[in-house]
């Protein structure tokens, strides 16, 4: 997947939280192919609430990228169609401000340094995922083969330990299902 004449037509999206589950993503923006595992250089995972208000959709802190030397957050490349791009920010709450898209530069497991499209959430306070949210996280990890040790360290995420519905889990885990069927 070099870069090529069609430049205008993609664009690499790296993405740390809920979206490093194929599923998840293909959910709303079908041209997701995936690029590359990488890893973000002297940041941190964290988690919180968009000016303190808890995630509608995930009922608990959702995930956010904050400089940090020293650290570094794993997660991949996905090369997308840009006909997914609005898609994408919508997803991401770009216009209601929840997150703003940023320009960050990965390195690939291979060496490479790619410039990618990523988020980062405004104004948010610090607070714990719900158990659905970091199960979609951690799947996403497994399912692409982040490195173990950094699995190991989502494993070990605090949640909120909301019980209640959540209903574009049951909309992933019927996707999963699907692929399962389809693919037997």
């Amino acid at each position: 997947m070099e870069p090529g004449g069609d430049s205008g037509c993609w664009f690499l999206y790296y993405a740390y939280g809920s979206n490093l589950l194929r599923e998840r993503l293909l959910l709303r923006n079908p041209s997701a192919a995936l690029c590359a595992l990488a890893r973000l250089q002297d940041f941190k995972l964290e988690f919180g609430h968009h000016q303190g208000r808890t995630s509608s959709v995930w009922h608990g802190g959702t995930a956010t990228i904050a400089q940090s030397p020293g650290d570094e957050v794993w997660g991949i490349v996905w090369k997308m169609n840009t006909c997914n791009l609005s898609s994408l920010d919508k997803q991401e709450g770009v216009e209601d401000g929840i997150y703003v898209p940023i320009e960050v530069n990965v390195h690939t497991q291979a060496g490479k340094v790619l410039t990618c499209r990523s988020y980062q959430m405004k104004d948010y306070v610090s607070g714990p995922p719900s158990p659905q949210y970091k199960k979609v996280i951690c799947m996403g990890a497994k399912q692409n083969g982040l490195p173990t040790d950094y699995q190991e360290k989502l494993e070990a995420i605090e949640t909120n330990n909301y019980a209640g519905p959540v209903p574009i889990m049951e909309e992933i885990e019927a996707a999963i299902k699907a692929e399962k069927i389809n693919s037997a």
